[in-house]
């Protein structure tokens, strides 16, 4: 007796309201299990029990057979419930046309009537393939969810914020002061989290103290600390931030912002590593490292007078620049991405991903706000979203995000726009060769020897 378990067969679903084509294409199909649909709502009820991995949708469905309303109807509604289904489309209507706004709603592919029985068996098993590799990446994904990411915690793909990660993982385990210069919402909070998690002082505590946000009067006190009685309102003796991060990583945001006179007072801890408290007499050792970062010309702050050159020196012993997001081509995909997922387990478990005009819009938008804006953005979107994909509409980004200036000379112009181009579609495709290919119109070949030429990784 063989103990053999029968073979479990792919789902086809083969939505189509002629009964001689139903049975032509059932027959055709040995090698799947096949589900046979012949209006919207019974088609709809099989994508929900039976979830096939392919369906066959003829556009001309009553109660519109000589129009494509229906059809469409059906291929938005497929798209909304299960956007991993590669969705084959069929219509003798305006071919052209309706080719083209059905690859633009999420179909897989498109064929003309008369029905070709081989031809269009080719497309399905040549669709049931690219389903496949694709719930396979997913799973990967799933396994290895720190896919895309350095430091711990930033997702990126792009070989400029690669560069900025490792830097800082090789300054880490120095003592040298990190210097962070970048627009605001690139992440400098989160890098520096980097520079101290990465160190031998991630035992230690990390503070972050943003220096814009705190009255100048009122910020020597929060760095320092002060003694009980120095002022009216000191009940007792505060440590400062320093102190406190003694042991561990002290993270001065906007560190342009710090008055002249109190430049001073952190310049001689620098110098001497020790501090004495407001109202205090007795110097305290503290081994505290400092990571500072600003968005302001710090260089013609020193022309002008407003920041300390020698100050400057002590805590840029490492600059590091970090990349608008604008610079960072796939990168906004991915961390839109990494978002939905985040705010969509806490605010709305319905949202499953982007539809495709969201992603197109998220690639045109330049982001001026950078991660932060990206991070509000998806937020707002998953929230206001009604379907399980979030539309361009959610996001509403507006018309345009800008274009950078391109270069002038031609070759290089040209190169700047396939190392763009290229990058985004790998973020799109989650890295997918044949996904990226495929949506680049070219080849596997011609796409590795572009990566290859361009030193791009896949």
């Amino acid at each position: 007796m063989s103990d053999e378990r029968p073979k479990v067969l792919p789902k086809l679903l083969i939505v189509e309201d002629d009964p001689g084509l139903q049975a032509q294409l059932k027959w055709a199909y040995e090698d799947f299990e096949v589900f046979i649909a012949g209006d919207r709502s019974s088609a709809l009820a099989l994508l929900r029990s039976e979830e096939p991995a392919v369906v066959t949708l003829d556009l001309g469905l009553p109660p519109d057979p000589d129009g494509t309303s229906e059809g469409f109807a059906v291929l938005d509604e497929i798209m909304a419930l299960k956007p991993d289904t590669k969705v084959v489309v069929a219509s003798g209507h305006g071919a052209r046309e309706s080719a083209l706004r059905a690859i633009g709603q999420g179909a897989y592919d498109f064929y003309q009537k008369p029905i070709d029985i081989d031809a269009l068996g080719l497309i399905v098993r040549r669709a049931l393939h690219l389903h496949r590799i694709e719930a396979e990446n997913r799973q990967l994904a799933e396994r290895a969810p720190a896919d895309n990411r350095v430091l711990g915690r930033l997702v990126t793909a792009a070989p400029e914020m690669v560069k900025v990660a490792r830097t800082i993982e090789r300054v880490a385990n120095t003592n040298v002061s990190v210097m962070l210069l970048g627009a605001s919402g690139t992440g400098k909070e989160l890098l520096a989290r980097g520079v101290h998690e990465s160190s031998q002082r991630a035992k230690g505590a990390f503070v972050a103290i943003n220096c814009a946000a705190i009255p100048e009067n009122l910020l020597e006190s929060e760095l320092f600390g002060h003694e009980k009685g120095a002022f009216t309102g000191a009940v007792k003796t505060t440590e400062g931030k320093i102190e406190q991060a003694s042991g561990g990583t002290l993270f001065l945001d906007e560190v342009g912002d710090i008055p002249l006179q109190l430049q001073v007072k952190l310049l001689r801890f620098l110098q001497e590593r020790t501090i004495e408290r407001i109202g205090g007499r007795r110097s305290i050792e503290v081994d505290t490292r400092i990571v500072c970062a600003t968005h302001q010309n710090l260089d013609a702050m020193i022309a002008d007078g407003r920041f300390r050159e020698d100050l400057y020196y002590r805590l840029a012993e490492i600059v590091v620049k970090i990349p608008s997001l604008a610079e960072r081509p796939g990168d906004a995909t991915l961390l839109a991405k990494a978002f939905l997922s985040r705010f969509a387990a806490e605010m709305n478990p319905q949202v499953k991903g982007f539809a495709p005009d969201a992603l197109a819009a998220i690639d045109g938008w330049a982001w001026p706000g950078n991660v932060r804006e990206l991070e509000n953005r998806v937020k707002r979107a998953v929230i206001m979203a009604d379907a399980k994909l979030v539309s361009a509409a959610d996001l509403d980004l507006g018309d345009t995000g800008g274009e950078a200036e391109n270069p002038l000379n031609l070759k290089s112009a040209r190169e700047a726009a396939d190392r763009k181009v290229i990058r985004h579609a790998l973020a799109r495709s989650e890295g997918n060769i044949s996904g990226t290919a495929r949506l680049l119109g070219i080849s596997r070949p011609t796409l590795y020897d572009l990566l290859k030429q361009y030193d791009l990784q896949s």
